[in-house]
């Protein structure tokens, strides 16, 4: 665990990720386009992404200039640091592009954790269209907007409202569905927000009981995962294992355990 202070850290991040957000909104309100795809035709970069990682990595540099930035768009810098900060600039970027409200801007600092990992230790998720500011640090309660967040508890399977997402290769939507079909006659119902981040932080603050899902890079949970933890979320990956690309899953443990065999 770095001997930072978190709350520190959770400062910085902050202040970086409100002026971010506020350059994300400008651009929508002034037109954007589509500036380039990555891994499919679906999977898009705005001209507004790549302006926001850019200022949120200049924030940085200003504010903890020897701390390594991985971005979703620019990747990882060369820096051997204690602090890495992992960045979403813009998560949700499909409904950014349409005008939807249900993105925002992730950013979350890490410590080294156990062998070759990392841990968030202090995380902001900011929906500045929603009005909604998610924050986190290691040691402390979850807050939305300065109110101290909870996850539901108790809730039985059958009556678990689930999260979840579709991922941008086509070819890989179908074990989505088949997991969709799998846990349907089973659960209350799903929600679908667009954006990973948003999802999870709905586990935090209880608009849904429980998120899922696979394929997720990891600069799309490592805020969200922290503010839901600190909020009373389990975190699990397959099997009850780490969180990774395979599966991600967020709910409160008896939740987590009634949802983990539907997904094996």
């Amino acid at each position: 665990m770095t001997t930072i202070d978190p709350l520190e850290l959770l400062d910085i991040a902050s202040v970086v990720a409100g002026e971010a957000g506020a350059l994300a909104a400008s651009m929508r309100r002034d037109g954007i386009s589509v500036a380039a795809t990555k891994s499919s035709q679906l999977d898009i970069v705005t001209q507004a992404d790549t302006a926001v990682e850019s200022l949120i990595r200049d924030r940085l540099a200003q504010a903890r200039p020897g701390d390594g930035v991985l971005g979703e768009e620019a990747g990882k810098d060369d820096r051997d640091s204690e602090i890495v900060w992992i960045v979403d600039p813009i998560d949700g970027t499909v409904n950014y592009l349409y005008g939807s409200p249900n993105w925002a801007v992730s950013i979350a600092a890490t410590a080294p954790g156990p062998g070759d990992t990392r841990i968030s230790v202090a995380a902001v998720v900011y929906a500045p269209e929603l009005g909604a500011e998610y924050t986190a640090a290691a040691g402390h309660p979850a807050h939305r907007n300065g109110a101290t967040l909870r996850v539901n508890t108790q809730v039985p399977l059958d009556k678990a409202l689930v999260s979840t997402g579709f991922l941008y290769g086509l070819a890989s939507r179908a074990r989505v569905v088949e997991d969709i079909a799998s846990l349907s006659p089973r659960i209350r119902d799903f929600r679908m927000s667009g954006s990973a981040a948003l999802g999870i932080c709905g586990v935090a603050d209880g608009s849904v009981d429980g998120y899922f899902q696979r394929g997720l890079p990891i600069w799309d949970y490592a805020a969200a995962t922290l503010i839901a933890a600190r909020a009373g979320a389990s975190v699990h990956g397959l099997d009850g294992g780490a969180p990774s690309s395979q599966l991600l899953l967020v709910a409160e443990g008896d939740l987590v355990d009634a949802l983990q065999p539907h997904l094996a």
